[in-house]
């Protein structure tokens, strides 16, 4: 297999298990993120939400992917976690498959974003929930910004790309 080049070189799985395609993602602006039910940054997910209101007619997406790697944060099933973003933060965008972000299990667009963006210091982990990668058009990754970052911080990125 090739290197791979954008966020079109991926799979990513749904809830359900079912696995879709990225390259349908080619020419929207993406902002993939790692989320958490039960962080003391889960309130991001009503940032995520306004985001996605606001761009969203203009070809942005968010990309939430649930990871139970720190401290154990969320630990439900997809129905759980689908249940609890709804009813607490009235989510309209989807939400994909819970995943592992780092280790030998990592799923690989994250391997592949931690390697085009790395943190602090040239480190490649991620170091907690709501860890963000912003992707442009082109499905190359733009910018990595850190758990604290708020999305509505990213707006002015975002815009600048849609």
């Amino acid at each position: 297999m090739t290197e791979p080049h954008t966020v079109a070189d991926f799979t990513a799985k749904l809830p359900n298990g079912d696995t879709v395609s990225l390259a349908d993602k080619l020419g929207k602006v993406l902002l993939v993120v790692n989320t958490a039910s039960k962080c003391g940054f889960t309130p991001q997910y009503d940032g995520l939400e306004a985001l996605w209101k606001q761009y969203g007619e203009r070809g942005f997406e968010v990309l939430a992917f649930p990871c139970n790697q720190f401290g154990a944060q969320e630990p439900g099933t997809a129905d759980e976690i689908e249940s609890f973003c709804k009813i607490n933060f009235g989510l309209s965008f989807p939400l994909f498959g819970k995943i592992e972000v780092n280790g030998d299990g990592a799923e690989p667009l994250y391997q592949w974003l931690k390697a085009e963006a790395p943190g602090i210091a040239g480190t490649k982990s991620i170091k907690w929930n709501f860890t963000k990668f912003l992707i442009g058009r082109d499905g190359k990754v733009v910018r990595r910004y850190a758990p604290l970052d708020k999305p509505a911080s990213i707006a002015k990125d975002i815009e600048k790309l849609l």
